[in-house]
């Protein structure tokens, strides 16, 4: 992650910034604005592979890549945020307002080469402070998938233990099982 100068903003000047869509995301932590780095391919990979297996295991929940979430003086975009689809706020068309508000109901990062760990469980945390009710870190070079839920210790999940995951997404996973997607059969 590259961090702004030392410069404070405000969140309110933070999210007027004419860069702020551009790739990699931007976020805003603690007065300052840090870019995410550019995902590779084994990040894009896992992402891609977690956004379906989620959606398709769930009804009552929608997954959405890199989506802006805006809450308690904070704005992060994680990897994959899951959200229950009642509480999306649509306008008098029924479509979805642009902007996400909350902490999503689910947030998952997956760890780049260059990002610090630390950073990431940051924001984890932070999300699940404010309403999160599960948090993932992914770490494609240790195989492992950290977790974080309101009221629990952080835990470690490798090998073929079983991930927890939201009540109403029906989806039976393992570290193994995620970590086996990258690899590449060339046949």
């Amino acid at each position: 992650m590259t961090a702004s100068p030392t410069q404070i903003l405000t969140i309110e000047d933070f999210l007027k910034f004419p860069y702020l869509e551009g790739s990699p995301a931007w976020e805003y932590v603690d007065g300052a604005a840090i870019q995410k780095p550019m995902p590779k391919l084994r990040h894009s990979i896992l992402q891609k592979r977690l956004l379906t297996e989620i959606d398709s295991h769930s009804e009552s929940y929608t997954t959405l890549p890199e989506l802006r979430c805006t809450f308690a003086g904070r704005s992060v975009v994680p990897d994959i945020a899951v959200i229950s689809w009642n509480r999306i706020q649509v306008n008098g068309l029924g479509e979805p307002e642009d902007n996400f508000i909350e902490a999503p109901d689910w947030s998952i990062e997956i760890l780049s080469p260059d990002q610090k760990a630390n950073r990431v469980i940051d924001n984890l945390l932070h999300c699940i402070k404010h309403g999160c009710r599960l948090g993932w870190m992914l770490d494609p070079d240790d195989y492992s998938v950290l977790t974080f839920a309101p009221h629990e210790e952080p835990k470690v999940y490798r090998g073929d233990c079983q991930l927890q995951v939201l009540e109403g997404v029906y989806l039976e996973l393992t570290a193994q099982q995620v970590f086996a997607w990258l690899k590449i059969d060339k046949r």
